[in-house]
């Protein structure tokens, strides 16, 4: 692709991510609605900020991340022709993004710290994990087997982006409330995970003969679960510093 076309394309997909971040733009109630759908119950007015800074961490990179992401060598027919993946590894690379921004110290003048060492598995559950390794372990031997490389690199490339997440959220400083941090926490997590699943299903599995379509719903029905929030969540021991 010429260099003019890959500007215009990346003046167009960076509009459209723009748009994007205007409509997603969260406030309180989406801040509230994310808290209610991740295990806390009525949230406070103490709650819903830490809820909607967490998500306007992520979705502020949406813009740069579309217009960056046609720059890319090799990622052109992804902005193209498969505009679903796109939106996939925008939304992974915020994500990422906001994680490791995440990583610096709380500048909350109160801290609570769990007196249990927690693990991936107290935010993603085992299941998940299973899941969505062996979704994105038959879509890579599949895509293998095509000998198509390039989507081969991107579904990796995904599922190691989606560990990283899950990695950081793990280790982050505390923000908020025990109960809230417990509810970001696992989003992140389980979104991540998610998020990998799903590039696997897409890119793994092009709809055609009858086996691969019904391994690409499979694998979407796995995405669907795992990011589907817990149906209730554990209760943590807290003790402030």
């Amino acid at each position: 692709m010429q260099l003019d076309s890959t500007l215009a394309l990346a003046g167009v997909t960076g509009l459209f991510g723009l748009i994007i971040l205007v409509v997603l733009w969260p406030g309180e109630k989406q801040g509230t609605r994310l808290l209610t759908k991740w295990g806390v119950r009525n949230p406070t007015a103490d709650q819903v900020p830490v809820a909607v800074r967490y998500l306007r961490r992520r979705r502020f990179w949406y813009p740069w991340l579309f217009l960056g992401l046609p720059l890319i060598p090799g990622a052109t027919d992804l902005v193209g022709e498969r505009n679903a993946n796109s939106l996939v590894f925008v939304v992974l690379l915020g994500g990422l993004a906001a994680e490791i921004l995440a990583q610096r110290p709380s500048r909350e003048p109160r801290r609570e710290a769990v007196l249990a060492p927690r693990g991936v598995l107290d935010f993603a559950p085992l299941w998940t994990v299973v899941v969505s390794g062996l979704a994105t372990l038959a879509a890579v031997v599949h895509i293998a087997v095509l000998r198509q490389w390039g989507p081969l690199a991107a579904t990796v490339g995904a599922a190691a982006v989606s560990w990283i997440i899950v990695l950081l959220a793990v280790r982050r400083p505390a923000a908020g409330d025990p109960e809230v941090d417990m509810a970001l926490r696992v989003r992140s997590a389980r979104v991540a995970l998610g998020l990998g699943t799903g590039t696997a299903a897409t890119l793994g599995w092009t709809v055609g003969d009858f086996t691969s379509f019904l391994a690409f719903v499979v694998t979407v029905a796995a995405f669907l679960a795992i990011v589907g929030p817990p149906p209730k969540q554990r209760a943590t021991t807290t003790a402030a510093r």
